[in-house]
């Protein structure tokens, strides 16, 4: 298990490229934020879809990695995404994940969006990663 000052260390150095705030990870779960700005938005005055599946994807591997450990080759195999209603341009993006199965090679997990201060959600994501197989000398 990683704690939510691992996660954040890890993704400072492995992916600092992304811009997110770790709200919550633990107990097969994670809550992730997104403060969204203009290149973040679609025509429409809306969040676009890509930024939301990022989202999703994100928190997916936040809860995870909670959950096993730094496991940097833990990877995405699916992820479905189904768009709700329009999220508001000028408000936070909030990723809820919860963990539904941690197997030994795959973990399957759901996430909801919403906008910041909204109780409806956004958009709903599952989505499925392949942990890799541990080697001997990883173990010791």
């Amino acid at each position: 298990m990683s704690t939510k000052e691992q996660l954040v260390n890890f993704f400072k150095n492995e992916f600092p490229q992304v811009n997110f705030t770790i709200e919550h990870a633990g107990e097969k779960s994670a809550t992730i934020r997104k403060k969204i700005c203009h290149e973040h938005l679609r025509p429409g005055g809306t969040v676009s879809g890509p930024v939301m599946m990022e989202v999703a994807d994100t928190a997916l591997y936040v809860a995870i990695l909670a959950e096993i450990g730094l496991v940097a080759l833990t990877v995405t195999t699916n992820l479905n995404i189904n768009f709700l209603r329009k999220p508001s341009a000028e408000k936070d993006i909030i990723a809820d994940c919860r963990l539904i199965k941690v197997g030994k090679s795959l973990v399957i997990g759901e996430v909801s969006i919403f906008s910041e201060g909204d109780p409806e959600p956004v958009a709903h994501a599952t989505g499925t990663y392949a942990i890799p197989p541990v080697r001997s000398s990883e173990s010791k």
